[in-house]
């Protein structure tokens, strides 16, 4: 049993979001699209809506994502729902892409999860992604919330133990592009991560770049960004023993510089995007390297790492020194 996805809409919009959601989560089974044209009528939709639930498992759970409530696909959709009172289906108004994203991530979570708790999550979370800039806008219980982990942090004493008194590494990620869409809403959840930390020199003295990828941390999780030294510490302060940590690096030097100065504390990187540049050769469609890249990668994994070439979870791994190989680095 799992549960498939029918996104519903007036118009082509179902279209359109799903594609906005498989450029971040990659294609997904079990998921489909209807559209309602002004050209249709009822009984059309109805029956689009029916072909939909048709294509998933006899034993399936069914979430229909629709755009407005009463409007003509949460009609039909309330109407099929009614007419299978032995099947357990669910419906949701107010489609946006924080809804579907978590759609998505709920299910790659946990694939036995049944859409009771499956609907409670997104609800939350399709709430949580209304979010507004500046902050002088958002609503004062919101902005409180929003603030009170950073806060409870900042005051616990110096030389406090927490836990076992070591960070824990949930993932390592090197991303030209550090925190975006596919980092903040796929990544993050499969990480299970509750801190993601920008390690990089560069980024932490740039206050504008600094600045937005703290802002975009997605719901629940706090984003940090550091310099190497200010993280080497960070890995050694027992402050942070009950923090699970995403760690993003901009490119493979910044990730050397800790795994020399932190032995063992990271075992395995996944390398998601790399930009091109001049000098640099392309080894698939998002990673390009150079020689002083693929030295880096080599005394890494002579040190012991193991490295992980996928853009997003739901991709097959790749094996990092074949595609430098292939590409013929020089």
């Amino acid at each position: 049993m799992s549960i498939g996805i029918v996104i519903a809409s007036h118009g082509e919009f179902a279209l359109g979001i799903k594609q906005s959601v498989t450029m971040i989560f990659g294609e997904q089974e079990k998921v489909q699209t209807v559209t309602f044209m002004p050209s249709e009528g009822p009984a059309e939709l109805h029956a689009k809506l029916e072909n939909a639930i048709a294509t998933f498992d006899a034993e399936d759970e069914v979430l229909i994502l629709a755009d407005l409530w009463s409007g003509s696909p949460f009609n039909q959709s309330s109407a099929i729902l009614n007419e299978n009172p032995d099947r357990k289906i669910a419906i949701i108004t107010g489609l946006n892409l924080p809804m579907l994203i978590q759609a998505f991530t709920e299910r790659m979570m946990d694939a036995s999860a049944g859409v009771e708790k499956v609907v409670a999550n997104i609800m939350k979370e399709a709430k949580e992604g209304i979010r507004v800039l500046p902050d002088t806008l958002q609503p004062e219980e919101l902005t409180s919330v929003s603030a009170a982990p950073d806060a409870a942090q900042g005051a616990i004493p110096e030389g406090t133990v927490i836990g076992d008194g070591k960070i824990k590494i949930n993932l390592v990620r090197i991303d030209t592009r550090l925190l975006h869409g596919q980092v903040a809403t796929a990544w993050t959840p499969d990480s299970k991560a509750d801190r993601i930390i920008v390690v990089s020199d560069n980024v932490a003295k740039d206050e504008m770049r600094k600045t937005l990828i703290e802002q975009a941390a997605p719901p629940g999780v706090h984003a940090n960004v550091v310099p190497i030294k200010k993280f080497i510490e960070v890995a050694n302060d027992p402050r942070f023993g009950g923090t699970h940590a995403f760690l993003l690096f901009e490119n493979p030097q910044d990730a050397l510089a800790v795994v020399e100065a932190c032995p063992g504390l990271i075992s395995t990187i996944n390398v998601g995007s790399m930009a091109h540049s001049t000098g640099k050769t392309m080894l698939n469609n998002v990673l390009s390297a150079n020689l002083d890249d693929v030295a880096t990668f080599e005394k890494m994994r002579d040190l012991g790492v193991t490295f992980d070439v996928r853009k997003v979870p739901s991709d097959s791994k790749a094996d990092l020194f074949a595609l430098i190989q292939k590409a013929n680095v020089k």
